[in-house]
């Protein structure tokens, strides 16, 4: 297994310009796949019993010039396509794509503001002040076993007064729906394929579908949403024939439609069929129409209305050729990356960053919507510095994004799951089928015993030197 986790970083090399900071990364991604506490950088030096010296050292790591992030991302991105298997649908790879808020109490970090948790949930409180985080993962394993792998996790809200410092970079100024479709384009060019990206209700909205039409119009490989419509959605017929000339601008659209109201009107038009869905054969009942939706753009788009237990919900997708039974299946996966939200969290504690700067300006929690925006209180002289922390914060997070890759897997590779499964007793177990949490709760348990195996191997020798007094504390980072 540890030969497993070193092939895969390994690839990585070439990320760094330093010898020095890629062993730093090494090391920093073992501690997050067997930390057991979420008390920010310190617990990486208590998971590998590191020497206490090296924390300044560790630290400037996630602000590091020897290399960027970008790069980092792009060959993760890489590795996944390359060696985890993905879920397919219609021969294209399935993307999932969702927001998630991280609570943050601290009152000089950079992007904190006051978020609105829509969640039936009681445990969870109305409003927080903290990140915005936009995901998109990758479905991986098959039909019975299968996750959602973490690519891609930026704060996309709350960082807009940064775009201006940046230059020609105003992606963070770009409202969260436009980044989600930004980032599942610029996968689908490194997986150098078409993809689908599935997304919730919320994403269905006119600029989403603008943005995507424009970077579909002048890119190499093209990115299909498929997504839910809200219960009240109006769609508009396509106009049958040409009508005759007559004065005014022509028509673009046919009749309004309330796509709910079909399940009544046509109940008799729909077609049985048994698709896969939430790990089991689901006997479904659908009806597919192309239809126009969205106002002033008046899009084609296929609609896919399914009954099944009692539910009935509206799917939609830009591709207009895909299979309904197709369609209805890549969105039964999207669920998945509610899981991988609560995994990260919950076992790798991948938002437990703890970057702040002196420089911000103290976070007022009962700022007004008219108040400024507390960075651009910010000096010029300074900004760079803060431009630094929200690196450092991204950094940490897509350290947290490879450490559960590896994990989810590790859990699909037949080889280490029969191993793993025997060390740790499940009530409920399945033959076959291991969870995030078993793997993580085995490495916590056997991750030293296979250092000592692999004595020779470079993170086994690598963590052995940390933790021997006599380190080099002069090398640069």
């Amino acid at each position: 297994m540890l030969k497993f986790i070193e092939n895969i970083l390994s690839a990585f090399r070439s990320c760094f310009s330093r010898t020095r900071t890629y062993e730093w990364f090494l090391v920093i991604v073992s501690a997050l796949l067997v930390r057991c506490d979420s008390l920010g950088v310190t617990s990486l030096i208590r998971a590998l019993s590191l020497d206490h010296r090296l924390y300044e050292t560790l630290l400037h790591f996630f602000r590091s010039s020897a290399y960027k992030t970008a790069e980092l991302k792009s060959r993760w991105h890489e590795i996944v396509h390359r060696n985890a298997p993905l879920i397919r649908i219609g021969g294209r790879p399935l993307l999932l794509g969702d927001g998630c808020k991280v609570s943050k109490e601290s009152r000089r970090m950079p992007g904190v503001k006051k978020l609105c948790q829509e969640s039936e949930d009681s445990s969870k409180p109305q409003f927080i002040h903290g990140h915005m985080f936009g995901g998109i993962g990758a479905a991986i394993g098959n039909h019975l076993n299968s996750f959602c792998l973490p690519m891609d996790l930026t704060i996309q809200d709350g960082l807009k007064e940064t775009a201006s410092w940046i230059g020609g970079n105003l992606s963070a100024s770009l409202s969260h729906v436009v980044q989600m479709v930004r980032n599942g384009h610029a996968i689908a060019q490194t997986f150098s394929e078409n993809v689908y990206l599935a997304l919730d209700r919320y994403f269905l909205t006119v600029p989403l579908l603008m943005e995507l039409k424009e970077l579909n119009k002048s890119a190499a490989y093209r990115l299909d949403v498929i997504t839910r419509a809200k219960a009240n959605c109006i769609a508009y017929a396509k106009l049958e024939k040409k009508l005759e000339p007559h004065r005014g601008r022509p028509r673009k659209k046919g009749k309004s439609i309330k796509v709910m109201d079909l399940f009544e009107s046509r109940r008799h038009d729909f077609i049985a069929a048994t698709v896969f869905m939430y790990g089991r054969e689901q006997k479904v009942e659908y009806l597919s129409l192309n239809l126009l939706w969205g106002i002033k753009l008046y899009q084609e788009l296929q609609f896919v209305l399914v009954k099944y237990d009692n539910v009935t919900t509206i799917l939609a997708t830009t591709d207009l050729n895909l299979a309904p039974t197709l369609v209805i299946e890549a969105y039964a996966h999207r669920f998945k990356i509610e899981c991988m939200f609560r995994e990260i969290k919950q076992q790798i504690h991948g938002f437990s960053y703890h970057f702040w700067n002196s420089k911000i300006p103290k976070l007022n929690k009962y700022k007004k919507k008219s108040d400024p925006d507390p960075l651009a209180l910010i000096r010029e002289e300074d900004r760079p510095s803060v431009l630094l922390t929200i690196e450092a914060i991204e950094r940490f997070v897509l350290c947290s994004e490879i450490s559960m890759g590896i994990i989810q897997m590790t859990a699909l590779n037949p080889a280490f799951v029969e191993t793993i499964e025997r060390h740790r007793y499940l009530r409920t177990s399945r033959k076959g089928r291991v969870s995030e949490a078993t793997v993580i709760d085995y490495l916590r348990k056997h991750f030293f015993r296979l250092l000592s195996l692999n004595r020779h191997s470079h993170i086994s020798r690598l963590i052995l030197s940390m933790q021997e007094p006599d380190f080099e504390e002069d090398k640069p980072i």
